[in-house]
């Protein structure tokens, strides 16, 4: 069998007046359940998180995902990352290689780092609660759509063909229209207090909002409250799913160039 070449995996990148002494560790927690340490290889005030790894391209399994956000939570507990893109590996187990990229990206990586310092991610999806819930809610609002229904009833099944196209076509309509107005008012409710909104593509007809919030850290506070207040709001008709705090990959996508590192 040949021998598989062993490299570095890089996590993120941190700043911390810390990351110029002393390396930190944070346990055998690498990716690829080898059991490899997880620690930083630092220049300046900048740090590469990164652990051994063999020069594989890991695929986009679960396993591999939770390991990889796994190493940046438990990083996050201590600074700001900088997020780097899944199965960045260096083909160089020589960690002044890493310190060498630390090196040439020093500007980039520092701007990008100033950028979300301070801040973190979370992330609000948006559900109705129930297809029923939604259908009431259109015939309540929606007076058209209401008394058109009410005629089929009195119709013969063979003559409310074209009537049932018609009934669905503005409940579509009708759908759209509302989804796009109480995403609106979320967004207009939450965008003051964040530095930066990320719109998600929405999966499922019952689906309102996707979105990453960038929020700066003293700002977290009104925004969980308004998050509340929101849900409180529209108790029994829509459903918030709330998720933090997580590492920043919607607003920043660092790609490293590893080749000739």
């Amino acid at each position: 069998m040949e021998n598989i070449k062993e490299g570095k995996y890089i996590y993120g990148i941190i700043r911390s007046e810390k990351s110029s002494a002393t390396p930190m560790e944070y346990g055998r927690i690498g990716i690829g359940e080898r059991g490899d340490k997880v620690y930083t290889i630092n220049y300046k005030d900048i740090g590469a998180v990164v652990s051994n790894s063999p020069v594989i391209i890991y695929e986009t399994r679960r396993a591999y995902m939770i390991a990889h956000e796994k190493v940046l939570e438990e990083v996050m507990k201590q600074f700001t990352v900088l997020p780097v893109r899944f199965s960045t590996i260096s083909e160089s187990d020589d960690d002044v290689k890493i310190e060498n990229i630390l090196k040439r990206d020093y500007v980039k990586f520092t701007d990008l780092l100033e950028k979300i310092e301070g801040k973190k991610e979370l992330g609000l999806k948006v559900l109705a609660n129930s297809e029923e819930a939604v259908y009431k809610h259109i015939l309540d609002k929606y007076e058209d759509i209401k008394t058109m229904k009410e005629k089929l009833r009195k119709l013969p099944p063979e003559k409310n063909h074209y009537q049932l196209m018609k009934i669905g076509e503005m409940v579509s309509d009708a759908l759209k229209n509302e989804k796009e107005r109480m995403k609106n008012a979320i967004l207009d409710a939450l965008n003051p207090l964040a530095e930066d909104v990320k719109i998600n593509s929405n999966y499922g007809d019952m689906m309102i909002l996707n979105a990453a919030f960038l929020i700066k850290n003293e700002t977290e506070p009104a925004f969980d409250t308004a998050v509340k207040e929101l849900d409180n709001k529209n108790n029994g008709f829509l459903r918030f799913k709330y998720v933090g705090t997580l590492p920043p990959y919607n607003f920043v996508n660092l790609v490293i160039n590893i080749e000739g590192d």
